[in-house]
């Protein structure tokens, strides 16, 4: 409230003193100032259109249907337009600049993207989730009536989903039919675990999951076998990567500029990994943990040692809000059989699990709960788009290394320090497959070859789940993996500047604490706002 009261009295005296300068004494109407909740109204109704096809079980995903949703977000785009928002004070107008790129964010994704003609992955997306979600067994009555539906949504959906990508499969790129049907092949686990549990507990569904289960199938098989006819480069190419990073990101560089800050952040850590190898070559290597009791163990006491940093150094605030109860068993899955064949992360984590434990737990986890009691009407909750990206990946990412430096590590094997950039280092491998991946220079094999060929142990990494994963998030999620590598840098460059600005009076903890209760929201809006630099805010407005 005070900032609004605070713009309409700027307003009026602006309005005042311009009458009084030029003598003016018109009884014409002034034109009506601008107030914020005229922005969070057009914003609440631009949400309820865009969540729009979430309530229906089969959404319709036609050209006719996305070609009419398109005109309707060009007039949400205009009359975003016509809200003056340049006397309101910086928060909120950084909540405009927010409402603005997820209109733009839109746009992107019906005239570049357009994923429901050109993606075969997207209907894997848009498929109800089912397993994990629908509780424990046997299921209430309620609980079997949503599953059927869910489940029988599953072969109109993909049914409409072969008509609508068979309109040009040449616009299609044979990469995302490759990445498809890997996802499906995931998607249709799911599916057969929970078939198993319906035929022992709700026979009677078993029916529905046999349906689901035939759809998927034949959808891959669509796939499959259409996909020579896939004959599209995959990728945004480098007009529209920059498009994106500026107008939906709300990030101040281009594809060029971000593919220097990459490839530099790629050569730092791994010239730092090999520094520490070489101060801890008389070290004896730390022993991996042997079994999931022993993992349990590790990731327990890493977490205690995390809380107990965290507090006792005054990194941030943690209050009642910020518990690990939700956290420590629902993302292990510590009670899955010990495989005979880890995935790849866990090569490093079964070693040193602090520095994973920090980016999930304190990055993302934590950020998850602050954002679910949120109550601000644009700031809060989720962000479409991958609007938050740069924030959220780039911040859990940073904590890894940072609070190494802060001192986390102390005391611990000093091999974790290497691990630590080793795990730094696979990421940049992956940011530099987004972003050559996207412009043309890489098709999903050459970024696959590149992974193996750069990436720390790049031999756990061929035939595995995980680089696949991986490659699909960033080709299918414009800029994933690059977000995370220059959003640490943003963060970085945020730090340098308000440390700068506070000389002696800067304090860790009321940094970190202005930062988390920004929201997820890009770096150069938080910058904006903490620091009163517009530099970067100019130059993302500029025509």
């Amino acid at each position: 409230m005070r900032y609004r009261t605070s713009v309409r009295l700027v307003g009026v005296l602006t309005v005042a003193a311009t009458l009084l300068a030029t003598g003016c004494t018109s009884d014409a109407p002034a034109p009506p100032l601008a107030v914020y909740e005229e922005l969070v109204e057009l914003f609440l109704e631009f949400r309820t259109f865009s969540d729009a096809g979430e309530a229906v079980a089969v959404p319709d995903y036609s050209a006719t249907a996305m070609n009419s949703r398109f005109d309707e977000l060009r007039t949400f785009q205009a009359r975003l337009r016509d809200i003056d928002v340049s006397a309101w004070a910086i928060p909120e107008q950084v909540d405009y600049h927010l409402v603005r790129a997820e209109m733009n964010g839109m746009e992107f994704q019906h005239r570049v993207l357009a994923p429901w003609a050109r993606d075969p992955g997207f209907y894997n997306e848009a498929m109800p989730r089912v397993g994990r979600r629908m509780g424990n067994f046997p299921l209430s009555p309620a609980r079997q009536a949503e599953l059927a539906e869910r489940l029988d949504s599953v072969a109109p959906l993909l049914e409409q989903a072969v008509v609508n990508l068979s309109v040009d499969l040449s616009q299609i790129a044979a990469d995302l039919g490759t990445l498809a049907v890997l996802s499906l092949g995931d998607t249709r686990e799911s599916f057969d675990a929970l078939a198993l549990d319906l035929g022992r507990h709700h026979p009677d569904l078993a029916g529905n999951a046999a349906g689901a289960l035939a759809a998927i199938d034949g959808y891959s098989d669509w796939i499959e076998s259409n996909r020579h006819r896939m004959t599209a480069r995959a990728g945004v190419g480098k007009d529209n990567y920059s498009w994106l990073m500026k107008n939906v990101y709300l990030f101040p560089y281009t594809w060029d500029e971000v593919r220097l800050i990459v490839e530099l952040e790629d050569n730092r850590v791994r010239t730092f990994q090999r520094l520490e190898a070489n101060r801890n070559r008389a070290t004896p290597a730390i022993t991996p943990v042997q079994s999931q009791a022993e993992y349990q163990a590790s990731v327990a006491a890493a977490i205690d040692h995390l809380m107990t940093f965290v507090r006792d150094n005054d990194i941030f605030t943690i209050d009642d809000s910020l518990t690990t109860d939700d956290y420590f068993g629902s993302w292990h899955g510590f009670d899955n059989p010990w495989p005979e064949k880890h995935d790849y992360f866990f090569n490093f984590s079964h070693r040193e699990p602090v520095m994973e434990e920090t980016h999930e737990m304190v990055g993302h986890h934590f950020d998850g709960i602050r954002a679910s009691g949120d109550s601000r009407a644009i700031r809060g909750g989720r962000r479409p788009f991958k609007i938050g990206t740069a924030r959220g990946e780039g911040f859990a990412f940073a904590l890894e290394e940072l609070l190494m430096h802060a001192g986390y590590l102390d005391g611990r094997n000093p091999h974790g320090r290497e691990i630590a950039y080793e795990q730094s280092a696979f990421r940049t491998v992956r940011a530099l497959s987004d972003i050559y991946m996207h412009s043309g220079d890489w098709s999903y094999d050459d970024a696959y070859a590149f992974c193996v060929a750069n990436a720390p142990h790049g031999e756990l990494l061929d035939g595995s789940h995980h680089l696949w994963f991986e490659l699909d998030t960033t080709l299918r999620g414009v800029g994933h993996h690059m977000l995370m590598i220059v959003g640490k840098t943003q963060f970085m460059k945020l730090f340098r500047d308000r440390a700068s600005q506070l000389g002696d009076d800067f304090v860790l903890k009321d940094f970190m604490d202005g930062v988390l209760g920004s929201g997820g929201i890009p770096w150069s809006l938080i910058r904006w706002e903490m620091t009163g630099l517009d530099d970067e805010i100019r130059a993302l407005t500029a025509e």
